[in-house]
């Protein structure tokens, strides 16, 4: 008999914020796969969970899908988490969902934090309709296109955005879709969280003076015109 694989959603900043059930998982589970074994162990270690963890990332997802696989064939039971928030968004555990699916074995999720939805609820934007598009390229003029593509979008659009690449794409976003106002989040839940509501010209005049730090969310909706 199979194991069953858990998506196990762990905290985006705040530590306190995993669930009881998340931590009981992760203490029961017979291996912890993870992206960055070295940010996973601050959390298991500020609970107690002795669990071993293994690396599962972008770079070795082929090879490490097979042998999390096998042992999930085995009827070993393995807790799958990302750096931060749920897996399999934005990250390579959807593949390894995937591949436990397509070998018929038992597929089970523990909800809890997400950066996608905190962001947008915090963000005073519509929360009826919205799209979730992730990192836009990297280069200006595929990142431009794929922004034309949400000219006439009605629903909010969420991104994720590097810190060095964030003035480029406010100026971008300028350029595609004029003086919006937009919602700029950082370090949500943790002591340095940043939370900037405003124009497309204010944050990048403000982000020219103040070098962007951390993982940035962005949320723009074109009802939100000044």
């Amino acid at each position: 008999m199979s194991g069953i694989l858990y998506i196990v959603a762990t905290p985006i900043g705040n530590l306190r914020d995993v669930t009881l059930r998340a931590i009981d998982t992760l203490k029961k589970a017979d291996l912890i796969a993870c992206e960055d074994t070295r940010h996973t162990r601050k959390l298991t270690t500020h609970y107690s969970i002795e669990t071993r963890l293994i690396s599962y990332f972008e770079y070795n997802k082929f090879k490490k899908s097979k042998y999390i696989i096998g042992l999930l064939k085995e009827g070993k039971s393995v807790a799958l988490v990302s750096d931060a928030g749920t897996p399999g968004v934005s990250d390579p555990g959807y593949r390894l969902i995937k591949e436990a699916i397509a070998n018929s074995i038992n597929v089970t999720i523990l909800p809890g934090p997400s950066a996608i939805i905190s962001s947008l609820v915090v963000s005073g934007l519509p929360t009826d309709r919205f799209i979730f598009e992730g990192f836009l390229p990297n280069k200006s003029a595929a990142r431009r296109k794929r922004l034309e593509s949400f000219k006439d979008e009605k629903r909010t659009i969420v991104f994720y955005e590097s810190p060095h690449r964030l003035v480029k794409c406010l100026n971008d976003m300028l350029e595609i879709f004029g003086n919006i106002n937009i919602v700029c989040i950082r370090e949500l839940t943790k002591k340095f969280e940043e939370i900037k509501r405003a124009s497309l010209e204010e944050l990048i005049s403000y982000f020219q003076t103040k070098r962007p730090r951390g993982e940035f969310v962005i949320l723009a909706n074109s009802r939100a015109k000044r």
